[in-house]
């Protein structure tokens, strides 16, 4: 699904508690749309399908991986996804099977074009983002959330 043309594209990245995969998504693809000078034309934010970190900031571990790669995440703190984002956001995109499950319970079927797994985007061969919250494993999770970027904004391109 694309904006209409002169509307802002908005993306919502969407994990289990917001604090680890979809904020570090978040974080990557605001950086990738403020190098491109899309800012005025892309919108990105991230929710969580649970309530558990609502206010908080980005996970330590999300916190340092985007630090030691430049990218900026002062500013981003966890929310729950509520029913207004499925009609607000362009894209709604899960980190994995099971919280794309949870979105689609929120959703009707005319949202069902907006939901997406990263990976859809992916040029890696993949399906899931891990989540580091129980892996330990940031590195991974940055990587795979580069690639579903780097994908997602050549169709938002």
């Amino acid at each position: 699904m694309m904006a209409k043309p002169n509307q802002k594209i908005k993306v919502l990245f969407v994990c289990l508690g917001n604090i680890c995969r979809s904020t570090m998504a978040e974080a990557v693809l605001r950086h990738m749309v403020r190098q491109a000078g899309l800012e005025e034309r892309v919108a990105v934010d991230s929710a969580g399908t649970g309530d558990y970190h609502i206010g908080e900031p980005p996970h330590k571990g999300t916190r340092k991986i985007l630090e030691r790669e430049g990218i900026p995440w002062e500013g981003i703190t966890a929310r729950q996804i509520c029913r207004a984002d499925l009609d607000d956001f362009t894209y709604i995109i899960g980190m994995d099977e099971e919280n794309l499950r949870r979105i689609r319970r929120l959703s009707a079927p005319e949202h069902e074009e907006r939901l997406h797994l990263l990976s859809d985007f992916a040029e890696g061969d993949w399906t899931q983002v891990p989540d580091p919250w129980y892996t330990g494993d940031f590195h991974l999770t940055y990587q795979l959330v580069e690639d579903g970027c780097k994908g997602l904004m050549k169709a938002l391109l």
